[in-house]
């Protein structure tokens, strides 16, 4: 059944939509959603915004990116922001730099498990009204093989995910025993969460 701000199959959906991130997860997820959008990235310095809390920076993250999109924005009705961050033993990690880091990442999942904080901000450019949520899970892994790791560090495809984490990556999937929570929220956007903020930033009330 589709929500209010999923509008039905065939008819033209009632908002313009900014995704404001480059995440290929986030957009594959509104893609699910039949949300049609347009890709604004923020350009800010992620790592000049540092704060101990993990629930504390990725708001703080997700708001600097809203402004940067907002200055850049006049006429389109919503815009969402979606950041993430891995927390792993209390530790927050965001991308690797080097596959050093990448593989410290990934050697510290197996076996293990590890958490996701991530948040989602939405602002009605047309009345100013702006709401955003945190959203969490955890990832809880069987061993994972070093050739895995090795394989997957040399793809490179870690180095553009918050904790190197790939839930969804072929050769990652078999080693997870278990989520808590969503595989899209995993993954960088919770669809029940993000569907309501959109619905209740479009509200009058």
């Amino acid at each position: 059944m589709a929500s209010e701000s999923s509008p039905p199959a065939g008819q033209p959906q009632p908002f313009k939509l900014i995704l404001g991130s480059s995440s290929v997860a986030r957009k594959h997820i509104l893609e699910e959603m039949g949300l049609e959008f347009q890709v604004m990235t923020a350009d800010i310095d992620e790592k000049a915004i540092r704060r101990e809390n993990p629930d504390d920076l990725v708001m703080v993250l997700a708001e600097a990116k809203l402004w940067k999109c907002v200055a850049s924005c006049c006429k389109i009705r919503t815009v969402r922001i979606g950041f993430e961050v891995v927390v792993h033993k209390g530790i927050i990690r965001e991308k690797p730099t080097t596959k050093e880091e990448a593989r410290q990442f990934l050697k510290g999942y197996s076996g293990g498990h590890v958490s996701t904080v991530g948040s989602v901000v939405v602002t009605n450019l047309t009345t100013g009204k702006r709401i955003g949520s945190l959203d969490k899970a955890e990832v809880y892994f069987h061993d994972i093989p070093d050739e895995v790791i090795e394989n997957l560090i040399d793809e490179g495809v870690v180095f553009r995910v918050a904790g190197g984490l790939l839930l969804e990556h072929p050769l990652t999937l078999p080693f997870v025993e278990a989520v808590v929570g969503s595989s899209d929220s995993v993954m960088g956007l919770s669809k029940e969460i993000a569907d309501r903020l959109i619905h209740d930033a479009l509200s009058s009330i």
